[in-house]
């Protein structure tokens, strides 16, 4: 069975929201799903999974949260290599720097984005919000059974 490992970072509770929804648009009888906050997440958590979904909202001048995802996505710089992966967060203020940040830095990590950009909604998921975080989930879901 494919693992798909969805790990993230919330202040407010908005990305986790994302991540649940993620999760469960991401459902499938082929497709073992393992959601996690980061701070519980361990790196052989990113070395079993065949996808990672990683979440983190807008902080300060538009980067990732400094104490916990900064550090956890420094250290995925040599093991996430050709893994399928998606990124997501929320934000309340700018125009997603730090998601067009994120994304191209996944790229140097040779991550295998399988979307054009990262996912990103601002402030509390809406239903179309929601949808599109299912969506996203099912997209990845799908890469992973095909």
């Amino acid at each position: 069975m494919k693992k798909l490992l969805i790990s993230y970072w919330s202040g407010t509770g908005n990305t986790e929201i994302m991540a649940n929804c993620i999760s469960e648009g991401a459902k499938n009888e082929e497709v073992d799903i393992l959601l996690k906050r980061v701070d519980e997440t361990s790196i052989e958590d990113i070395k079993e999974a065949d996808a990672i979904a990683l979440g983190c909202p807008s902080m300060g001048d538009e980067v990732l949260e400094e104490s916990e995802m900064e550090p956890f996505v420094e250290s995925l710089q040599n093991i996430i290599g050709k893994k399928h992966c998606v990124l997501f967060g929320s934000y309340g203020w700018g125009d997603g720097k730090w998601m067009r940040d994120w994304y191209e830095r996944m790229e140097s990590y040779n991550a295998d984005l399988i979307t054009e950009e990262g996912l990103i909604v601002n402030n509390t998921p809406d239903a179309d919000g929601e949808e599109q975080c299912k969506q996203l989930g099912k997209t990845l879901s799908d890469k992973l059974a095909g």
